[in-house]
């Protein structure tokens, strides 16, 4: 008898499109896995925005990795409310960004420097340095904006916190 906890460990081999060393799970976008009695596996998701492009790449995603598997029927549902945050993202996820190059969110309550006209402090994911700067709101996708350490020079993106 499949569980529904086998599922969500299945589903964490399903990668991120956009950031694959990022699982959904990791990711926090994989919100419910429900099985009926009939067998029938009902997978729901949460974009990272309402816009995400990656989202039609991970249902299939999800599809094919269960077919697969041997599942005969399955449904993935997008799930706009409660809107996605980066507190969904999980500890090891917040690792596996920054060993990768990209700047976890570091702000508890959304990145409200801005209000003030101040700059995130943002940790740079290469040499650790907190001698940072902005260089563009917008980064390579929409939930990331564009840094630059001081120190290195390296440019690397920082996956914004979203509340």
């Amino acid at each position: 008898m499949t569980t529904e906890e086998n599922i969500w460990q299945l589903l964490e081999e399903v990668s991120d499109p956009e950031i694959p060393v990022l699982s959904i799970l990791d990711l926090g976008v994989l919100r419910n896995v429900r099985v009926r009695e009939d067998g029938h596996v009902q997978v729901t998701i949460t974009p990272t925005y309402s816009g995400c492009p990656a989202m039609n790449t991970i249902a299939a995603d999800i599809k094919l990795k269960l077919l697969a598997l041997g599942f005969k029927d399955v449904s993935v549902n997008l799930q706009l409310s409660p809107a996605w945050t980066t507190d969904w993202l999980t500890p090891d996820g917040k690792v596996k960004l920054e060993a990768y190059g990209i700047a976890p969110p570091v702000e508890p309550n959304g990145d409200i420097h801005a209000l003030f006209g101040r700059d995130t402090l943002v940790r740079c994911p290469l040499c650790k340095s907190e001698n940072t700067k902005l260089i563009s709101q917008f980064g390579s996708t929409s939930c990331k904006a564009h840094y630059q350490c001081l120190d290195c020079l390296e440019p690397f993106d920082y996956f914004k916190c979203l509340k």
